[in-house]
């Protein structure tokens, strides 16, 4: 991806909100949720009638964390799985374990590291 992702804020204020601070409903948290909604295969759409009310814009807050926590922690086991797979020799296993990602990963960051390395692993045996 070429953009550079703001997730660290992201991941703060939902911090904050799980610690029971109410979320400031601010220009600069609409616009943060705003460009992070994408990020995370949340639509403009829906993004947009979530930053309708607080609760609605907490609600979005703790979903773009949660699937940016949650994938990060599905590629990076999968990561470690295909490298296992690929040291005994087995790319079949190796190319399934990103064929799995692919299957249930909406992040496209995630998605994007997943079809890289299946694509890294179509010159294997």
């Amino acid at each position: 991806m070429a953009k550079e992702l703001e997730w660290e804020p992201v991941r703060a204020l939902a911090r904050q909100v799980r610690n029971g601070e109410p979320l400031a409903l601010t220009d600069e948290v609409k616009a943060l949720l705003t460009r992070t909604a994408p990020e995370v295969g949340i639509s403009d759409a829906d993004a947009a009638s979530s930053l309708g009310s607080r609760a609605g814009a907490e609600a979005l807050l703790l979903e773009c964390a949660r699937r940016i926590k949650e994938g990060s922690n599905r590629i990076v086991d999968a990561l470690h799985r295909a490298k296992r797979h690929r040291q005994t020799g087995d790319f079949d296993s190796a190319r399934q374990e990103m064929r799995d990602i692919l299957a249930i990963e909406v992040v496209p960051l995630y998605r994007e590291i997943a079809e890289d390395q299946l694509e890294d692993l179509a010159d294997e045996p």
